[in-house]
């Protein structure tokens, strides 16, 4: 039976609205004979075979592909060279370029690279992260902080 007191002590859902850059994001990197975990420490990342870049891979075009940490607080990777992506595609982009979430996938010639960001601190769904806990129902979250920094 639910009671008032029951309510009084029941949890309420928290935002995803971190602090600017929490949760810890960064690359799980693999291939058949190497791992390797990657911060996300600056605002642009740049991924290729290319020694210039902030994270090299053999195999793979000089620059292949670039994360940016955008005024919202969200992580977009553009993608310059081939390779599968699971996430869908901003939505009225010419490139392939895509928000990252926490567990999103992508591959670039033999590597498989995994976005990982704690829950709370992503911004894919109100109240609990990507994964939600929230149900079907999605409830609105206050809007964003200004990020301004």
């Amino acid at each position: 039976m639910f009671t008032e007191t029951h309510a009084a002590h029941a949890p309420h859902p928290t935002t995803t609205h971190a602090q600017w850059g929490a949760g810890e994001p960064h690359l799980l990197i693999v291939d058949e004979d190497d791992r390797r975990v990657f911060l996300i420490e600056t605002d642009l990342i740049t991924i290729g075979s290319d020694t210039g870049n902030h994270v090299v891979l053999e195999g793979t075009k000089p620059l292949h592909a670039t994360i940016r940490h955008d005024e919202k607080d969200e992580y977009l990777l553009t993608m310059h060279g081939p390779g599968d992506m699971n996430a869908r595609p901003i939505e009225g982009s010419d490139d392939r370029t895509e928000v990252l979430r926490t567990g999103a996938r992508f591959t670039m010639g033999p590597w498989r690279i995994v976005f990982m960001r704690a829950e709370f601190a992503d911004h894919g769904r109100p109240y609990g992260g990507r994964e939600g806990g929230e149900g079907t129902h999605q409830h609105r979250q206050p809007d964003r902080p200004d990020y301004h920094h």
